[in-house]
């Protein structure tokens, strides 16, 4: 017995590393202003007495969580002058993310919607902007600064630190509100300000963890010359505009069909896209900008993943695209679906909400230590699996009777298995992401690991009315085996399944 407790205490000490501890602060810094232009700032919106479809367009400041990867070539390219030298690249622009983003933060807190609506737009863009930054920069800051053994275990407390700064800028954020004398029926501006000012203080915990911590020791090759760094934010900024233009004036279509209506806003995004790739080689072409300059900046980092990855890039891209597919596609509709078979909003909340969250920790404690005492590949393919089986428990959950302990067994062991998933498939995209591309890598795998399964989402309801949930939660089961066997199937190309 004692033996058995050693054996576990020796597993758990890869979490008092100062490298682990260090993403825990970070992930809170990620987590804390998501839901500051979401949910908190709806219901302020709301309190304020705009308009519903107002507060929906407030929803596009989330954009540029989905277009990250659009500029984080310039941050693996371009340094900081100054800065970038004194106190190392990656820190300077980490830094300088989380300055602007504090700034923005509490400039809302002197904002009042009713009265100023279009500055309170500009302020909640930035903090979008400033949000999608941080996070790329410290997805980087992880990879660079820990070995692969570690990945894990970082991962780990960068989720737990994500979703405990998703509670403090959501729950807590609307418990202050209400302690400072304000709700969402009597519009009491000072309180929702105050409370914005408070959580731009809290936000500074990220600037102090960036300050205290190390420069990643890694060889970068960037962009010093200065006339060519004007050139390339020069025809970034006008490939981007020109993406924006083609974008908001792309012909207007409606379909009845979802599938074919979803097709049409990805054919929208496409065609941007290309409009600035257009763009970037008419530069070229002109010699405004030398053709290096580009390609080594933008495409340069999909190049060498190809490259590096040719024998099994096609599996490599399914497994991105669908690990995350089981959870994402049945989380849309769990809510929902708990309320339908007569649970009470307070169990909902309480065992989805503290009880699930718990669960989610301790999986992504389990996962951290099962990829440092195994491999990436049995824990990827453990996280697959249980991700799979728990959505059946749902299908069990869907044809019994209303009953409160099963509802929380069912919502612990789902949790639980997402925490171990969430936390295999991060280290997972951190093995396979090149050390001299990281922010721009990692950016476009986490962009890619969404499209999929959001789209899919997006018709869980029509599945729900067409089959019933006890056949969709089996349909979404299923949609988790293709990525098992593609698992194993690429452990013999792979040398970090090995």
């Amino acid at each position: 017995m004692d033996n058995t407790f050693s054996k576990i205490l020796i597993s758990f000490h890869i979490y008092s590393d100062i490298r682990v501890l260090r993403l825990l602060f970070l992930g809170f810094s990620s987590g804390l202003p998501i839901l500051l232009i979401f949910s908190t700032l709806s219901l302020w919106l709301k309190s304020a007495g705009v308009d519903k479809s107002t507060i929906t367009l407030f929803s596009w400041a989330g954009l540029s969580y989905g277009f990250k990867f659009l500029w984080a070539p310039l941050l693996d390219k371009v340094p900081i002058p100054y800065f970038s030298n004194k106190f190392g690249h990656r820190k300077s622009w980490l830094f300088t993310s989380q300055f602007i983003l504090v700034l923005a933060i509490l400039n809302i807190g002197f904002v009042d919607p009713s009265i100023n609506l279009i500055f309170m737009a500009l302020s909640i863009t930035l903090v979008g902007f400033a949000s999608a930054t941080q996070d790329t920069l410290i997805d980087a800051y992880r990879i660079e600064s820990g070995p692969d053994d570690l990945q894990a275990a970082m991962s780990s407390f960068y989720i737990i630190g994500y979703r405990l700064g998703m509670i403090t800028s959501g729950a807590g954020s609307l418990y202050i509100v209400s302690l400072l004398g304000g709700d969402t029926n009597n519009y009491n501006v000072n309180s929702w300000q105050n409370t914005y000012l408070i959580m731009g203080a809290i936000q500074i915990i990220g600037i102090i963890t960036c300050i205290k911590s190390p420069e990643p020791n890694v060889t970068r090759n960037l962009l010093t010359n200065n006339k060519e760094k004007l050139k390339l934010l020069t025809t970034f900024f006008l490939g981007v505009l020109c993406m924006l233009f083609i974008y908001t004036n792309f012909p207007e279509m409606t379909f009845k069909n979802q599938l074919v209506s979803a097709l049409s806003e990805f054919l929208k995004f496409f065609t941007s896209l290309v409009g600035a790739i257009v763009t970037f080689y008419a530069f070229i072409h002109f010699k405004l900008i030398k053709k290096e300059t580009i390609t080594q900046t933008f495409f340069s980092p999909l190049e060498n993943f190809f490259r590096n990855n040719k024998n099994c890039v096609v599996y490599l891209l399914l497994i991105i695209s669908l690990y995350r597919i089981a959870d994402i596609v049945l989380g849309v509709i769990a809510n929902l679906f708990y309320s339908d078979l007569g649970y009470t909003l307070i169990q909902i909340a309480s065992y989805s909400k503290f009880w699930g969250l718990i669960a989610t920790i301790l999986g992504g404690f389990l996962g951290g230590i099962l990829a440092y005492k195994t491999n990436i590949y049995i824990t990827l393919l453990t996280g697959a699996i249980l991700a799979a089986c728990s959505n059946l428990l749902f299908a069990i959950l869907s044809v019994m009777e209303t009953n409160s302990v099963l509802l929380l067994t069912v919502i612990i062991a789902d949790n639980l298995s997402g925490g171990l998933a969430s936390t295999a498939f991060v280290a997972f995209l951190s093995s396979i992401t090149m050390k001299k591309f990281t922010a721009t890598q990692f950016a476009l795998f986490t962009s890619i690991m969404l499209l999929i399964p959001k789209i899919l989402g997006g018709y869980s309801g029509s599945i729900v009315e067409l089959v019933g949930y006890n056949y969709f939660f089996v349909i979404t089961a299923l949609m988790g085996t293709p990525v098992i066997i593609l698992i194993i199937y690429l452990k013999k190309y792979f040398k970090i399944f090995k």
